[in-house]
Protein backbone atom coordinates (compact mmCIF):
# COMPACT_ATOMS: atom_id res chain seq x y z
CA UNK A 1 0.00 0.00 0.00
CA UNK A 2 2.86 2.34 0.64
CA UNK A 3 3.90 2.19 -3.02
CA UNK A 4 0.38 3.24 -4.12
CA UNK A 5 0.51 6.32 -1.90
CA UNK A 6 3.94 7.24 -3.28
CA UNK A 7 2.78 6.89 -6.89
CA UNK A 8 -0.38 8.94 -6.21
CA UNK A 9 1.70 11.59 -4.49
CA UNK A 10 4.19 11.70 -7.41
CA UNK A 11 1.35 11.98 -10.00
CA UNK A 12 -0.23 14.79 -8.00
CA UNK A 13 3.08 16.64 -7.82
CA UNK A 14 3.61 16.28 -11.59
CA UNK A 15 0.10 17.64 -12.22
CA UNK A 16 0.80 20.59 -9.92
CA UNK A 17 4.05 21.34 -11.77
CA UNK A 18 2.28 21.25 -15.16
CA UNK A 19 -0.47 23.54 -13.80
CA UNK A 20 2.16 25.96 -12.45
CA UNK A 21 4.05 25.92 -15.77
CA UNK A 22 0.84 26.80 -17.68
CA UNK A 23 0.06 29.54 -15.18
CA UNK A 24 3.63 30.89 -15.55
CA UNK A 25 3.17 31.33 -19.30
CA UNK A 26 0.23 33.62 -18.53
CA UNK A 27 2.10 35.59 -15.84
CA UNK A 28 4.05 38.68 -16.77
CA UNK A 29 6.46 40.58 -14.55
CA UNK A 30 6.61 44.38 -14.46
CA UNK A 31 10.28 45.26 -14.77
CA UNK A 32 11.43 47.92 -12.28
CA UNK A 33 12.05 51.19 -14.12
CA UNK A 34 13.96 54.39 -13.33
CA UNK A 35 13.13 57.52 -15.33
CA UNK A 36 15.32 60.62 -15.47
CA UNK A 37 14.64 63.91 -17.23
CA UNK A 38 17.03 66.58 -18.42
CA UNK A 39 16.75 69.53 -20.81
CA UNK A 40 17.27 67.30 -23.87
CA UNK A 41 14.79 64.51 -23.05
CA UNK A 42 14.23 61.55 -20.76
CA UNK A 43 16.19 58.40 -20.03
CA UNK A 44 14.32 55.25 -19.04
CA UNK A 45 16.23 52.32 -17.49
CA UNK A 46 14.34 49.01 -17.12
CA UNK A 47 15.78 45.99 -15.26
CA UNK A 48 15.20 42.90 -17.39
CA UNK A 49 17.68 40.25 -16.21
CA UNK A 50 18.17 37.28 -18.50
CA UNK A 51 16.58 38.95 -21.53
CA UNK A 52 18.72 38.88 -24.68
CA UNK A 53 18.51 41.36 -27.55
CA UNK A 54 16.67 38.87 -29.80
CA UNK A 55 14.05 38.22 -27.08
CA UNK A 56 13.33 41.94 -26.57
CA UNK A 57 10.72 44.12 -28.26
CA UNK A 58 10.42 47.89 -27.96
CA UNK A 59 7.38 49.18 -29.82
CA UNK A 60 6.04 52.74 -30.22
CA UNK A 61 2.57 53.47 -31.53
CA UNK A 62 1.57 57.15 -31.45
CA UNK A 63 1.88 58.08 -27.76
CA UNK A 64 2.25 54.52 -26.43
CA UNK A 65 5.60 52.86 -25.63
CA UNK A 66 5.58 49.10 -25.04
CA UNK A 67 8.53 47.10 -23.70
CA UNK A 68 8.36 43.29 -23.79
CA UNK A 69 11.00 40.66 -23.21
CA UNK A 70 11.44 37.03 -22.32
CA UNK A 71 14.33 35.50 -20.44
CA UNK A 72 15.41 32.11 -21.72
CA UNK A 73 16.83 30.05 -18.89
CA UNK A 74 18.65 27.10 -20.35
CA UNK A 75 18.56 23.94 -18.25
CA UNK A 76 20.98 21.12 -18.93
CA UNK A 77 19.34 18.20 -20.71
CA UNK A 78 17.66 15.76 -18.36
CA UNK A 79 17.50 18.21 -15.44
CA UNK A 80 14.22 19.73 -14.30
CA UNK A 81 13.77 22.50 -11.73
CA UNK A 82 11.88 21.36 -8.65
CA UNK A 83 11.53 24.83 -7.16
CA UNK A 84 11.89 28.39 -8.40
CA UNK A 85 11.17 31.57 -6.46
CA UNK A 86 10.41 33.45 -9.65
CA UNK A 87 8.69 31.27 -12.22
CA UNK A 88 7.73 33.81 -14.83
CA UNK A 89 10.45 34.98 -17.18
CA UNK A 90 8.27 37.29 -19.27
CA UNK A 91 8.46 41.05 -18.80
CA UNK A 92 6.01 43.67 -20.06
CA UNK A 93 5.56 47.34 -19.33
CA UNK A 94 3.66 50.06 -21.15
CA UNK A 95 4.02 53.85 -20.91
CA UNK A 96 2.16 56.83 -22.31
CA UNK A 97 4.55 59.28 -23.95
CA UNK A 98 4.13 63.01 -23.54
CA UNK A 99 3.46 65.00 -26.71
CA UNK A 100 6.68 66.93 -26.11
CA UNK A 101 8.77 63.79 -26.76
CA UNK A 102 10.09 62.75 -30.18
CA UNK A 103 9.11 59.08 -30.53
CA UNK A 104 10.99 58.83 -33.84
CA UNK A 105 14.28 59.67 -32.10
CA UNK A 106 14.25 56.90 -29.46
CA UNK A 107 17.60 55.19 -28.95
CA UNK A 108 17.65 51.76 -27.22
CA UNK A 109 20.57 49.93 -25.62
CA UNK A 110 20.63 46.62 -23.72
CA UNK A 111 23.60 45.92 -21.44
CA UNK A 112 23.95 43.62 -18.43
CA UNK A 113 20.20 43.02 -18.19
CA UNK A 114 19.32 46.73 -18.21
CA UNK A 115 17.41 48.22 -21.12
CA UNK A 116 18.17 51.93 -21.48
CA UNK A 117 15.98 54.08 -23.69
CA UNK A 118 16.88 57.66 -24.51
CA UNK A 119 13.82 59.61 -25.66
CA UNK A 120 14.61 63.13 -26.87
CA UNK A 121 12.30 66.10 -26.57
CA UNK A 122 11.01 67.52 -29.83
CA UNK A 123 13.54 70.02 -31.18
CA UNK A 124 11.14 72.96 -31.02
CA UNK A 125 10.51 72.33 -27.32
CA UNK A 126 14.13 72.03 -26.21
CA UNK A 127 15.68 74.98 -24.44
CA UNK A 128 18.09 76.83 -26.65
CA UNK A 129 20.47 79.67 -26.22
CA UNK A 130 19.78 82.79 -28.26
CA UNK A 131 22.84 84.49 -29.66
CA UNK A 132 22.86 88.22 -29.05
CA UNK A 133 24.48 90.39 -31.70
CA UNK A 134 25.66 93.92 -31.26
CA UNK A 135 25.35 96.46 -34.04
Amino acid sequence: MNETKDVAKRESTDAEIRKAEKSDRDTVLLPPVDIFEDAEGITLAADMPGVSKDQLTVHVDRDSLLIEGEAKLEMPEGIKALHADVRSTRYRREFTLSSELDADGIDANLKDGVLTLRIPKRAELRPRKIEVRSE
